[in-house]
């Protein structure tokens, strides 16, 4: 600021010096007025410093007045008055008027230039807002572009929905019309000759497809004994004249699940005695579509060690009356009978995990189950232990008479009971 606000060229005393240049950026920044009139005035007031300073040197009053008489100077202040007092101040009237003009210049362009910016600004302002509504109708007509494509898509999923489900219900009817096809084929083939399966499908003989064969078979028997009954029902009320039926179908249908049966059993034997559950459990499913499985059920109880092998029989006896030829004591014999129904109800805990894990219903399997141990294990024990009493032949008093038998059986189900609570 202090070097650049300076009169451009040499500056003398005299009123025709050269005008100052003043520039629009001696005006930023950091703006001094005390620096801007500093540097104005730097090239006119040291010499009126200069020569206040000598004229001081050489005089002991001031201005070399020697004193005042009656209001007038004394001495050589007659010559000095012609000289003036202050000889920079033309120069200093010159410079302030130039840099006032200048600076009335300046501010002139400074308006100009405000003047342009604004009109600038403003036509940019009114291109900005109308790129800026321009901008709010595009995003207005995207929102509804956007709400109208939503309501196809969704009108374009409702339809395709519906389409779905009229798809997957034509497919469901398209299963179902193929699966009646196959059992008419197949209800045609069982219907020939009666007690000929050699000519079925593969379908029948296949082992790895046995379950489906056997489900198909219930089917096709289930539609084919309604049948007859609807004919047997129209030809007594004289409604049809007899004719050839599905009489055979049956039949046929009947050996077949005969047949499907017993090679079930057999497997099922073949996987007990492997302990195969997994094969068990197969073949108990398939065969509860049979009678509601009864016959796996009764095959699988009564093929139990406990009740086939003659020997469990004998150590029950030997358990109980002890050796042969003594006479056991009350006492003994409910001994006996205790650890006889201990090692029952630890033999059926076991097979009733067996039976849990293999039959799809095992309640009623544990029912059959206990009802061949009361029936065969625990009746037999008591015939051999209990003379079946009689009215006309008691037994003897001295062997207790029928108060001993009430006695036995007294006990026998009391302990059978203690050990099931156990």
């Amino acid at each position: 600021m202090t070097e650049r606000i300076r009169a451009r060229g040499p500056r003398s005393s005299s009123v025709n010096s050269v005008p100052l240049i003043l520039d629009i950026e001696d005006f930023k920044g950091d703006f001094s007025f005390d620096a801007l009139f500093g540097n104005l005035v730097n090239d006119l007031l040291p010499s009126f410093l200069d020569e206040e300073a000598d004229s001081g040197d050489g005089h002991g009053n001031i201005a070399g007045v020697d004193g005042l008489t009656n209001g007038h100077l004394r001495g050589q202040s007659a010559p000095l008055s012609s000289a003036p007092f202050f000889p920079e101040v033309d120069g200093l009237l010159s410079l302030f008027k130039d840099a006032c003009k200048e600076l009335v210049d300046l501010r002139k362009q400074v308006d100009g230039r405000l003047n342009t910016l604004k009109k600038e600004v403003s036509t940019q302002d009114s291109k900005h807002r109308k790129t800026l509504t321009e901008i709010e109708k595009g995003v207005d007509g995207l929102f509804e572009s956007f709400a109208r494509l939503d309501g196809r898509i969704s009108s374009v999923g409702q339809t395709a929905a519906k389409i779905g489900d009229h798809l997957q219900s034509a497919d469901a009817q398209r299963e179902t019309a193929s699966q009646t096809i196959d059992l008419i084929k197949y209800l045609m083939e069982f219907n020939g000759s009666p007690g000929d399966l050699m000519e079925l499908s593969a379908l029948f003989s296949d082992d790895s497809r046995v379950a489906e064969a056997a489900s198909i078979a219930q089917k096709l028997r289930s539609f084919a004994e309604e049948d007859i009954g609807r004919q047997g029902a129209s030809t007594a009320a004289g409604n049809a004249t007899p004719g050839r039926g599905l009489e055979v179908a049956v039949a046929n249908l009947q050996d077949y699940c005969n047949e499907l049966e017993n090679r079930l059993l057999s497997r099922f034997d073949a996987a007990s005695q492997r302990r195969d559950l997994s094969t068990m459990s197969e073949c108990a499913k398939i065969l509860s579509q049979f009678n509601r499985g009864t016959s796996a059920m009764q095959h699988y109880v009564a093929t139990r060690p406990m009740f086939i092998d003659v020997e469990v029989m004998n150590s029950d006896i030997r358990l109980v009356l002890g050796d042969h030829g003594s006479q056991p004591s009350p006492s003994n014999v409910a001994r006996g009978l205790s650890a006889l129904f201990k090692e029952i109800t630890d033999t059926v805990r076991k097979e009733a995990a067996t039976i849990t894990a293999v039959f799809p219903t095992p309640n009623e399997v544990m029912a059959i189950l206990v009802q061949r141990v009361l029936e065969q294990r625990v009746t037999g024990i008591l015939d051999k232990i209990l003379a079946k009493p009689s009215l006309m032949s008691p037994p003897p008093v001295q062997e207790g008479g029928l108060l001993l038998v009430c006695r036995y059986l007294f006990i026998s189900l009391l302990s059978f009971f203690i050990v099931e609570l156990v």
